[in-house]
């Protein structure tokens, strides 16, 4: 098998990989949130399960502030924006098997354009933000081949400082309104 072979068959099975995954989630996204009970393992776990689906959303920010307002919300962001870093890594291994399959737009040309002048920065930007278009962002990154630790890094620090957020939110109104 030559070299363009190869690469032909490992998008392919990239993409079947995530779109199995992300359909495997979403039919059993209720069993995926007792994952919780185990800790920071589980925060982890649930935050990876959730990050790792394309489009279709799992609320892992929701159970992040539920989990802050039980565990200590520093480690619960931790656990929980690395799980979510990683689980990303599925919408860039879409953008990097679907290269030919992705349909150009000028929407996405212009978001394109936007991840070349300004990768890192974007990929920052909207892991931090609480949206659903960093699943683009990583479809792009991957297409643009952008290094996969660069992609990482920059996603890991995004979605820890915004779990931060949530997950000391939740903490807080714990204390607010204890029950």
């Amino acid at each position: 098998m030559n070299k363009d072979t190869r690469l032909k068959v490992t998008r392919i099975l990239a993409l079947i990989f995530v779109v199995g995954l992300t359909i495997f989630l979403y039919i059993n996204r209720e069993n995926v949130r007792q994952l919780g009970g185990l800790g920071y393992p589980g925060i982890f776990l649930v935050s990876l399960l959730a990050n790792a689906t394309l489009i279709l959303p799992v609320p892992g920010v929701l159970f992040t502030s539920a989990m802050g307002a039980v565990f200590n919300p520093f480690w619960v962001a931790v656990a929980a924006g690395t799980g979510a870093a990683i689980g990303e890594l599925s919408g860039y291994l879409a953008g990097f098997s679907g290269q030919g399959i992705i349909e150009r737009t000028q929407w996405s040309d212009r978001f394109e354009q936007w991840m070349r002048k300004y990768g890192p920065v974007t990929i920052l930007v909207l892991s931090f933000v609480p949206n659903p278009i960093f699943d683009v962002a990583g479809i792009t990154a991957g297409i643009l081949k952008m290094p996969l630790w660069q992609f990482l890094l920059f996603s890991w620090i995004g979605k820890v400082l915004k779990m931060l957020l949530f997950s000391y939110g939740g903490s807080f109104v714990l204390n607010l309104f204890p029950f």
